[in-house]
């Protein structure tokens, strides 16, 4: 049976490949705590054509809970989320937009993020 010469060699990268993808993987599955990380959206302005745009942002797992207790409100909670605690706010110009409509579009760039409360201002706080 013929085998080629570079046979050993492309396992081994092989299996080092699915060894730091698998890493990779568990990592982000067991992360706690909050980063910010690259994100990217579609910024959309009725009368002007949509653009993507390459920002960071909050990202992660808080800690939360909730426990029973015995009068009211009959539960104790504990509820955090990963939002920003520091930002710098940057202005993107929107292609083909009509003349009556400004091309401007804030978004916020992360440049710290904290597990906190949450709060409506400049997060949307939706439970599922």
């Amino acid at each position: 049976m013929w085998r080629h010469p570079y046979a050993p060699l492309l396992t081994c990268l092989l299996l080092i490949g699915m060894v730091t993808l698998s890493v990779a993987v568990t990592t982000l599955r067991t992360f706690r705590g909050c980063a910010v990380r690259e994100f990217s959206f579609v910024a959309q302005k009725p009368g002007c054509r949509s653009l993507r745009i390459r920002t960071e942002a909050c990202w992660g797992r808080c800690q939360t809970w909730e426990k029973p207790v015995l009068e009211p409100p009959y539960v104790q909670r504990h509820h955090r989320v990963c939002t920003y605690s520091r930002t710098r706010h940057l202005t993107a110009r929107l292609p083909g937009c009509r003349p009556n409509v400004s091309p401007l579009y804030p978004y916020p760039l992360a440049l710290q993020c904290d597990c906190d409360v949450c709060s409506t201002q400049d997060t949307e706080c939706e439970t599922f």
